[in-house]
This record gives structure tokens, C-alpha cells and sequence, in this order.
């Protein structure tokens, strides 16, 4: 005994393969094939597209991954700066070198793994790399130059991952 669903199946492909004119069905299959084939492109485009995408992102991730700590250490090496100054003004010479010593060396680890100060006295305001502070009245230096840097501006590779605070001089009132 036959299936009736089966049988009706076979019945309306066959009645489709009637009414259809011989090269009517051919056509039909290979626009279909056409059609698949161009999925098939378009998805593997899609995915050789996502590989580079992620492929990049990776390494950008990895060149940025030491952030948060360089900006950790950052701070410390600020304080660093702050306790050079005091010992240099207390006349503790011996303990400011060697506290001059312990910062080269954290400058040192972290310049190899690409956090680099960004040179600010002297040069010209460059909201890219510089905070200004303040303004200062100037007329040794042209207007628009770092005078006075408060913080030292550190990048990571080519990014700022902290501006120069500075203050930038302007020109004093006559």
C-alpha cells in the first residue's frame, strides 16, 4: 500500500514537469544555481571580510592592551617626580638620586613596551597632545607655547593615553 502524501507528491511533480515546456525546467535550474552560486560568493566575501576585520582588531587590541596599567603607574611615576623635587629641595641629594635611578628605571620598562612621553616645553599648543591649564603672559616666547608643564603626556604607540597638562603663553598686557 502507498503513502497517499507521497502519492500526491509525485502526482503534482508530475503534473508541473506536464505543463512546463522542455527547456522551460532547465532554465529554472540554472537561475537557481546562478542565484546560489552568488549567495555562496557574497557569504564567503562576508567571511574572508570578517577575518581581516578581526584579524586587525586583535592587534590592535594588543597594542593597546597595556593601557590601564601604564596609566597606573603613570600616577606613580608623578609622585616619583614630586618626592625628586622635595628631597632636591630639602637637600637630600643622595635619596633624590636614587629616586632618580628607581624612576629611569620604570621609563625604561615602559618605553619598551611603547608608552613614550610626549615632548611639551617649548613647543607649540597642540590640543591633540596638550591640556591647557592655564595662559600665562609671555614675552620671551611666541604666543601658543607650552611655557609651564604641570603633568607630563604619555602615548601608547600612536595614541594619547594622557595629555600634557600645560600652560600656554600669551601675550602680556602693555
Amino acid at each position: 500500500m502507498s503513502d497517499p502524501t507521497t502519492t500526491a507528491a509525485n502526482d503534482s511533480a508530475a503534473k508541473d514537469a506536464e505543463a512546463a515546456p522542455p527547456g522551460e525546467e532547465l532554465a529554472t535550474a540554472l537561475r537557481q544555481r546562478d542565484e546560489y552560486y552568488d549567495k555562496l560568493q557574497r557569504a564567503h566575501a562576508d567571511f574572508v571580510n570578517y577575518q581581516k576585520r578581526a584579524k586587525t582588531q586583535a592587534e590592535a587590541d594588543r597594542l593597546y592592551l597595556i593601557k590601564p596599567l601604564a596609566l597606573d603607574i603613570l600616577d606613580a611615576l608623578d609622585n616619583f617626580d614630586r618626592a625628586i623635587e622635595t628631597a632636591r629641595a630639602g637637600g637630600a641629594s643622595a635619596i633624590a638620586e636614587g629616586l632618580v635611578m628607581v624612576e629611569k628605571q620604570f621609563i625604561a620598562a615602559l618605553n619598551k613596551h611603547g608608552v613614550e612621553p610626549i615632548p611639551a616645553l617649548g613647543q607649540p599648543f597642540d590640543p591633540n597632545f596638550h591640556e591647557a591649564i592655564m595662559q600665562q603672559p609671555d614675552a620671551f616666547h611666541p604666543e601658543g607655547t607650552v611655557v609651564n608643564e604641570f603633568a607630563k603626556g604619555y602615548m601608547l604607540n600612536d595614541r594619547v593615553i594622557r595629555p600634557s597638562k600645560v600652560a600656554v603663553s600669551i601675550r602680556p598686557a602693555e
